[in-house]
């Protein structure tokens, strides 16, 4: 039994060790892994007759030409698994579909009609985006080998269990048991942020980075922290909940039904409500438009708008300097949908974050901003599913 676990645990580590630095060859894996060359023969045949990695001639140098058979490279079989990641946001559902070799084979936007909904309800918007994103590439659902999915709120990832999210019309929903026996496909859940964190981890702004801090900014604010080169989640899985930590004792109600939470400051819609007096702005149309409505309406002087903004920038400069007192990132990077206007990002409000700062004779951690669209929220999503699936199938793998 322990022979076996330590067996899989090899095949595991050499895939994962593929799929970050390949390709390779096999003497590279041994060094790499620590693992003996023998074992790392035995486990790359292993690898290679159950289709999850593939040899590829490397161009052969004079002294390797002259020695006869020439050295090959290993790596991941893109072919060998498609997986499916997906971010549900106020309008749309973003999904993208990669091979196992973490590829984007295929993108697609499915409107939703509705902000909240029910599991179920919102569980058949999921599979028809996912059959609508299968057809693109001549597949079927069936053809998934797993989904990934982003939700705003606060989601045990463990578990599959969300506590509560704006796109749910329920608290305490097992979404991933909803969700897995609905689509007929495993489903892993996360929220959306951390997603973007495992996302800037590897291919994003943290790529070079062990510590480091995503703060997203959309329809509400979210945070992922990767220390020590992991996704960190808390003991209960839904730690990092920037945008309900509280910033006014009584203060503004924020949608998750606390008041003086940061999101009921910043957040787009918290804007909206707080300069519903500003000229031009409505409740009835689209956040985005009201938002740059009410950004433009501070610039040219109007009271209420200037007010509303001055005040988010100030909140938010101190949620910020609040998270590098406590952690001490390496860097912290402002990402999502909302970047597109800057007054969260302005030069005032990262100095007014630096003056809060315990201050030692080295400079504050880099702040960069990182205009995420919510495909590569998806793609972040569509990787946390790939790590469950490589487990997967590693340990599908009949032994010699």
């Amino acid at each position: 039994m322990a022979f076996g676990h330590q067996k899989v645990e090899s095949r595991r580590r050499v895939l994962r060790e593929i799929a970050q630095h390949g390709p390779l060859p096999r003497i590279d894996l041994a060094e790499r892994t620590g693992i003996s060359r023998a074992t790392v023969t035995s486990v790359t045949a292993e690898l290679l007759r159950g289709g999850l990695i593939a040899e590829v001639p490397r161009d052969a140098r004079t002294d390797e030409a002259a020695r006869g058979r020439p050295r090959v490279d290993l790596r991941i079989a893109g072919e060998a698994h498609l997986i499916a990641g997906l971010k549900v946001s106020d309008v749309s559902i973003s999904l993208v579909l990669i091979d196992f070799d973490g590829q984007r084979v295929a993108d697609h936007e499915h409107p939703l009609q509705e902000r909240s909904l029910a599991p179920e309800a919102l569980a058949q918007e999921i599979a028809t985006g996912l059959d609508q994103l299968a057809v693109k590439v001549g597949r079927k659902r069936a053809d998934i080998s797993g989904l990934g999915v982003g939700l705003a709120g606060i989601v045990d990832a463990t578990h599959g269990l969300v506590y509560w999210s704006p796109s749910l019309d329920q608290r305490n929903v097992p979404f991933g048991e909803v969700l897995t026996r609905h689509l007929g496909l495993p489903a892993y859940l996360d929220n959306d942020a951390n997603l973007v964190a495992k996302a800037e981890m590897i291919f994003g702004e943290g790529k070079h980075h062990s510590d480091f801090i995503v703060v997203t900014i959309e329809s509400g604010v979210g945070m992922g922290m990767v220390l020590g080169g992991q996704v960190y989640r808390g003991t209960r899985g839904c730690g990092a909940e920037f945008g309900h930590t509280k910033v006014h004792l009584d203060g503004a109600l924020c949608r998750c039904g606390q008041r003086g939470c940061l999101e009921a400051y910043v957040a787009d819609y918290a804007l909206v409500r707080e300069a519903t007096s500003v000229g031009g702005v409505s409740l009835t149309m689209p956040t985005a438009q009201a938002v740059n409505t009410i950004l433009q309406a501070a610039k040219t002087g109007d009271p209420t708008a200037r007010t509303v903004i001055e005040r988010a920038g100030k909140m938010f400069a101190i949620g910020l300097a609040n998270l590098v007192n406590i952690f001490d990132p390496e860097l912290v990077i402002l990402a999502g949908e909302q970047m597109q206007f800057d007054h969260l990002y302005a030069d005032a409000v990262i100095e007014e974050m630096g003056k809060s700062i315990v201050q030692i004779d080295k400079p504050a951690p880099a702040v960069v901003v990182h205009k995420w669209d919510n495909l590569m929220w998806a793609s972040g999503a569509a990787a946390h599913a790939l790590d469950f699936v490589q487990d997967s199938a590693v340990e599908a793998v009949q032994d010699t």
